[in-house]
């Protein structure tokens, strides 16, 4: 399944993650570094199982919350409405 931001939302990095401007509402949304890489490896093409597993190659020590963290963030991306699958 490939994801992709809906039209209307932009992104930008910043020195402690990445924020998304919904320009349509002018909301936006702050996430931290390791929100950051997982939207980056959704957009990238990367399956939610994939991203988890880059995430764990980026921070070992937190396994058990990898695939926990990428589907609360999916959860959370789509319930604002600004990702798609």
């Amino acid at each position: 399944m490939t994801f992709a931001l809906v039209p209307g939302v932009s992104v930008a990095d910043t020195e402690n993650g990445t924020v998304l401007l919904d320009e349509r509402s002018g909301r936006y949304w702050m996430l931290n570094r390791t929100g950051a890489v997982v939207l980056r490896c959704l957009l990238d093409g990367e399956s939610p199982q994939e991203a988890a597993r880059t995430l764990l190659r980026r921070y070992p020590d937190a396994p058990e919350r990898a695939t926990a963290h990428v589907e609360s963030l999916l959860d959370a991306l789509r319930t604002a409405k600004v990702i798609v699958p």
